[in-house]
């Protein structure tokens, strides 16, 4: 009698996960950083997403297709963040 095969975890949810994060990561800095120091902390929370990718990543426990998940983890992030900022930057061009 053979054991049925397992369902593999999905592995595509862990990159949503930090996409997500690293919007709320964007968004806090717009609300929270003044608009002079808000290029800083945006990189100060691009920093802080590449040890969430590797916990997240790590805590989905599988080991196929490790680096693209991370590469993709953090590069989604990176640009979330980008077209966040881009947005908090044309929000305080045209407020001034």
């Amino acid at each position: 009698m053979t054991s049925p095969e397992l369902s593999p975890r999905r592995s595509m949810t862990g990159v949503f996960v930090v996409w997500a994060v690293s919007a709320v990561i964007a968004i806090l800095v717009g609300i929270l950083a003044p608009a002079d120091w808000r290029a800083a902390w945006m990189g100060v929370g691009m920093g802080l997403i590449v040890p969430i990718a590797f916990a997240v990543q790590l805590w989905s426990g599988r080991s196929q297709g490790f680096i693209q998940r991370m590469a993709l983890s953090v590069l989604g992030a990176l640009l979330v963040m980008g077209c966040i900022g881009v947005g908090l930057g044309l929000a305080t061009l045209s407020a001034a």
